[in-house]
């Protein structure tokens, strides 16, 4: 009895050892799986012997198999290749102490799909961050904020499809940002305009994407130096003469991001085949766009003219010299240049035309531009004014017809003749019932017989007596000695037949 009841205390005994032995190892292999995925999460100490190169300041651990970052990294480390391996995700915690040496870090070809919003706190200070070659389809809001000394930011060869507005805001010191070979749908414009535009970018590459549709006028509107490194080839844009004009000024204009891929530029040509054809030879095929060739600048007397120097390159300084290769001096009357670099000329005038030279020089790069100037012999005005001038003519002509018609037909007439004026007539008269028969009084002085009118008279000489005065003119009351005797009653019979005709200007024969 008592023996059983030994072994049943013994069995006991065990049973509770090996509750006991459970709960004690259950936490520690909790525990254990816990400190792997952390290990497998934060990744192993940086190895410089087998896993990574270091020499001096830079750590080289390409193709080393990693899926994370290596910890324990030194404070001093300035360039970090982490190349060719397996680091998916970026996580906030990927260093815990922050790297102020760091300046270059290189992720590219890792299949990297998640960045966190704080990759980047504790390594503020990098120029230059390569994330190209990756599986990255998104930029999120102000993911790059910390970054405000980043120069050079590549992100090419991903999946990006959406770039938030903001994404690039905050990186002030961006000079080239490479955008190439993604799924990109928008041209992303807020980073190169006016106000919200990165004033150091010199390069943005988004070619080969899937843009169809460019800002072609706010591009066009751009200074040289930003367009000479704006690259959009080989996208899905629609052919048009507006997209051959602008790709064709900035190949006369010898803009890298023209010349550089002058067979890239091409375009779609509409219909189901999307065939696709040299932009440059819009202007020989299909559509038939108007040729650009070197433009001159036109303008007409006493205007202004700004000539603008724009070059390919910035923080250039810039000269100018007038036709004939005179240099500028701050003593010319018509021409001055302007703060921005470049040349007001005006008022115009016809000896100003020729070709005036911009000479920009720069610590690495020269460049010549010439504008040919055109300065009409006129005014821009002149044809309007001839045209003014033809109208004010014309009308003064129609007036003039008008007020001749009006003294013709609408002028009251008062001669005798008019009818409704009241004369009457004798019924007998002829020709000459309107004579006013012209007698001398006893005085020798003329009188007027028959009513008003005196001496608006014309008077008619039969042949006859004309030839009896042999051609002579003998007014009436004359003393001649052929006005004597007999012959007197037939003169006063002629000097009876002076007839009126209604003429203002008396004669009297």
């Amino acid at each position: 009895m008592m023996g059983g009841s030994l072994w049943i205390s013994q069995r006991a005994s065990e049973a509770a050892f090996r509750r006991r032995s459970f709960i004690t190892v259950l936490p520690l292999a909790l525990l254990l799986s816990t400190v792997r995925a952390s290990a497998q999460l934060i990744g192993s100490p940086l190895d410089c012997h087998k896993t990574c190169v270091c020499a001096s300041n830079i750590l080289s651990c390409p193709k080393a198999n990693l899926t994370n970052v290596p910890t324990a990294l030194p404070k001093y480390a300035a360039v970090l290749d982490l190349s060719f391996n397996s680091i998916t995700r970026l996580r906030a915690e990927w260093t815990n102490i922050t790297l102020r040496r760091l300046h270059t870090l290189l992720l590219s070809h890792n299949g990297l799909n998640f960045l966190s919003s704080e990759a980047f706190v504790h390594v503020t200070k990098l120029r230059h961050l390569d994330l190209s070659s990756n599986s990255l389809r998104m930029l999120d809001e102000n993911i790059f904020e910390p970054l405000e000394h980043l120069e050079v930011l590549l992100l090419y060869n991903n999946s990006i499809s959406q770039i938030d507005r903001t994404a690039f805001s905050a990186i002030q010191s961006l000079q080239r940002l490479y955008l190439s070979h993604n799924q990109i749908s928008r041209f992303p414009l807020e980073v190169v305009k006016e106000r919200g535009r990165l004033e150091t970018l010199k390069l943005l590459d988004v070619s080969s994407n899937r843009i169809k549709a460019l800002p072609l006028h706010e591009l066009q509107a751009l200074p040289a130096w930003i367009k000479n490194g704006l690259y959009f080839h080989n996208n899905s844009l629609p052919c048009s003469c507006e997209l051959y004009d602008v790709v064709a000024r900035w190949n006369l204009k010898e803009l890298s991001s023209a010349t550089d891929f002058k067979l890239s530029h091409t375009c779609l040509l509409p219909g189901p085949q999307k065939d696709r054809m040299a932009i440059l030879d819009l202007d020989k095929l299909y559509l038939n766009c108007s040729e650009v060739s070197n433009l001159d600048e036109e303008a007409y007397l006493e205007q202004t003219l700004v000539l603008d120097c724009d070059t390919k390159q910035r923080d250039v300084i810039k000269s100018w010299t007038l036709p004939g290769d005179i240099p500028l001096s701050a003593t010319h009357k018509t021409a001055a240049m302007r703060p921005d670099g470049g040349l007001r000329i005006g008022p115009l005038k016809v000896e100003d035309s020729g070709v005036y030279t911009c000479y920009a020089t720069g610590d690495s790069f020269n460049e010549t531009l010439y504008v040919n100037v055109i300065v009409f012999n006129s005014t821009k005005n002149g044809g309007l004014e001839n045209l003014k001038t033809a109208y004010t003519t014309l009308v003064a002509c129609l007036i003039s017809v008008v007020m001749v018609l009006i003294y013709l037909y609408l002028t009251p007439c008062h001669c005798a003749c008019c009818p409704g004026q009241g004369l009457e007539k004798d019924p007998g008269d002829s020709l000459h019932s309107s004579t006013v028969s012209i007698s001398h009084d006893e005085t020798g002085q003329e009188r007027v017989e028959g009513g008003s009118f005196p001496y608006r008279h014309v008077a008619f000489l039969d042949p006859k007596d004309q030839l009896e005065q042999n051609g002579r003119l003998n007014p009436i009351g004359e003393e001649d000695e052929e006005w004597q005797g007999d012959d007197r009653e037939r003169r006063r019979s002629d000097a009876e037949s002076v007839s009126s005709v209604c003429s203002d200007t008396p004669m009297v024969v």
